[in-house]
């Protein structure tokens, strides 16, 4: 026994599907106003699509206007034309030059970067000496604790005449350094107070150049602790940059706030005996540049390198040296320095990146040796600090010139001014070409009333007929034995749209005829 529609058979009799649950009214009547608003959203996008499609969007100035008109205002029109697209041509390679130039991270310079380190020291022994305490004797009534402060700061030697004025500004910042306490956080390097920038002036701070800073201890006994395996003595001192992190899944992308740069770094440790540091540097660059070994730098001639530079310089070796194969472009023939490489006779391109990462390396840091120095002899008469150069990479400063040509508010106002100028060049050209077809017009009357409305009804009716789907092969007064009409095939008259198109209408007009069983 057939089921009815909507039941299912369970158990020998049908079931009745359950039927959905119904809205109140009122969410009904939200449900139909929300349906109702959708629907006249896109009514209103489709309406104006139509009316954008209607627009006039030809600028040319249609051929036989110059006959017509007096002057030689035709001819300057379309020299504007040809000077316009010419200009445009040049301003937009122009601004593709300047936006590839500020997003990519072009070709870099490289300034000196001086570094002063320098020490204090604070509750030596000679120090209480000359406070009135006997040095000589083994009871000593302070209870200070001997310590020294290690400053590291760094200038960009071309800021400096720039910055003459703010000497004194920056000598009150390097003062403001703050004391490290001996507890956990006593490690750390303390930085110190940012000076407010001023806008007009603005330059490279000490911090920017480098990602990590590193103080390690070198004495006899860590040494020979290190051999032993045991505690290789005092913790290093260490800075890191901070990291700026993403926002979280469904927070709002706001952008991170800047990281705070500084001039100078200074740590406070305990001691009252010589003792000598290295001072690690670890460089940091936007995008990162690694060391090449022997192999990789040997076919790219480069020593240092991002992962970009490097897989562009081993494809240029490849096709410099032809060992592309002509059959399959995505292998390469491996010559001897390849081969090292590669570890085979043949490579694929879209391993070069896999290539690349095998053979590079983190830059090492830049190693600064110092010795601090707590005796009274060396700090008798203000010692010179000790100074080093670094050569660091800065962004070319074009590059901020040309960015405010990018990201200028102005330029969207200037194209939507163009667009509307645009629109209305191309409202007057139409309005030219249908007085330019009123006069042509107006002009076959005058020579030949009778004739050209003859033809003109001619060709109104043959038009009509084609629309209407009742024109006969040719239309009147053709010549319906023609070889065209004749010939078949995708070339012929009976391919083109207009006879699909009639074809289609003479076929919907003629009444469907019932078919007997």
């Amino acid at each position: 026994m057939p089921m009815a529609p909507g039941a299912h058979h369970h158990g020998g009799a049908p079931v009745p599907m359950p039927q959905p649950h119904h809205l109140p009214p009122h969410q009904q009547h939200q449900q139909a106003a929300a349906a109702a608003a959708a629907q006249q959203a896109q009514n209103n996008a489709m309406e104006a699509a139509k009316r954008r499609s209607r627009k006039p969007t030809d600028k040319t100035m249609p051929d036989g206007v110059e006959s017509v008109i007096v002057g030689e205002g035709v001819q300057r029109y379309r020299d504007l034309r040809d000077f316009e697209r010419r200009l445009d041509a040049t301003m937009t390679r122009k601004r593709l030059d300047i936006v590839d130039s500020v997003q990519r991270h072009g070709p870099k310079r490289y300034k000196t970067l001086r570094i002063w380190v320098s020490n204090t020291v604070e509750n030596q022994l000679w120090q209480a000496g000359n406070a009135g305490v006997n040095v000589d004797s083994f009871d000593f009534s302070t209870n200070a604790e001997a310590s020294y402060r290690v400053k590291i700061e760094g200038r960009l030697l071309d800021d400096d005449e720039d910055d003459e004025g703010n000497e004194d500004e920056n000598t009150d910042e390097s003062k403001a350094a703050k004391d490290s306490s001996n507890t956990e956080g006593g490690d750390a390097m303390e930085t110190d107070g940012p000076a407010a920038p001023k806008p007009k002036q603005p330059r490279y701070r000490f911090t920017q150049f480098f990602r990590a800073m590193t103080a390690e201890y070198v004495t006899k006994k860590s040494r020979a602790a290190a051999q032993n395996g045991d505690d290789a003595g005092p913790r290093p001192v260490e800075w890191k940059r901070p990291e700026q992190r993403p926002p979280a899944p469904g927070q709002p992308n706001i952008p991170p706030a800047p990281v705070p740069e500084f001039d100078e770094l200074t740590f406070k440790r305990p001691g009252d005996d010589n003792v000598n540091v290295v001072i690690n540097l670890y460089r940091y660059e936007e995008p990162e540049r690694f060391e090449l070994d022997e192999v990789l730098s040997d076919i790219v001639d480069m020593q240092e390198a991002t992962r970009a530079e490097a897989v562009m310089g081993l494809f240029e070796y490849i096709r410099l040296q032809n060992l592309q194969e002509d059959e399959e472009k995505r292998n390469f023939r491996c010559d001897d320095l390849l081969r090292k490489l590669v570890n085979n006779d043949i490579g694929y391109i879209p391993m070069l990146h896999e290539y690349v990462n095998a053979h590079i390396r983190p830059l090492s840091p830049i190693q600064l040796p110092y010795t601090i120095r707590v005796d009274e002899e060396f700090h008798r008469n203000n010692p010179e600090p000790t100074i080093y150069d670094v050569r660091v990479s800065v962004e070319d400063p074009l590059r901020a010139q040309l960015r405010p040509f990018v990201q200028s508010p102005q330029y969207i106002g200037l194209l939507r001014e163009v667009g509307m100028l645009d629109e209305q060049l191309a409202v007057l050209v139409q309005a030219v070409s249908m007085s330019k077809t009123k006069h042509e017009f107006l002009n076959g009357l005058s020579r030949d009333p009778a004739g050209f409305v003859r033809q003109w009804l001619s060709s109104q009716k043959r038009d009509l007929d084609v629309i209407m789907g009742e024109s006969v092969r040719g239309g009147a007064g053709s010549d319906l034995s023609g070889e065209a009409w004749r010939r078949g095939g995708k070339g012929s008259v009976w391919a083109s749209q207009n006879a699909r198109e009639s074809v289609n209408l003479h076929l919907a007009k003629q009444p469907l005829i019932p078919r007997t069983a």
